[in-house]
């Protein structure tokens, strides 16, 4: 195999893994338009558990809002 041609394989190459790497961004940025990530849903037993946690460090205490911490 000469040297020209070994070049010409190796730039081909990066040549082609770069076109399918762009095409699979392409395909995740037009997946992620069409089906948009959704607000996690706050579970029933999630809120009956930290409600159950707040009573009993403060009694009589009531949970308002439930917030996730960052």
């Amino acid at each position: 195999m000469q040297a020209s041609s070994l070049t010409a394989v190796c730039i081909t190459a990066f040549t082609v893994v770069f076109v399918v790497l762009a095409v699979l961004a392409l395909m995740i940025r037009l997946v992620t338009l069409v089906l948009p990530v959704r607000a996690p849903r706050t579970d029933a037993a999630v809120v009956a558990a930290i409600a159950a946690a707040v009573a009993t460090q403060q009694p009589g205490a009531r949970v308002v809002e439930i917030v996730e911490a960052p």
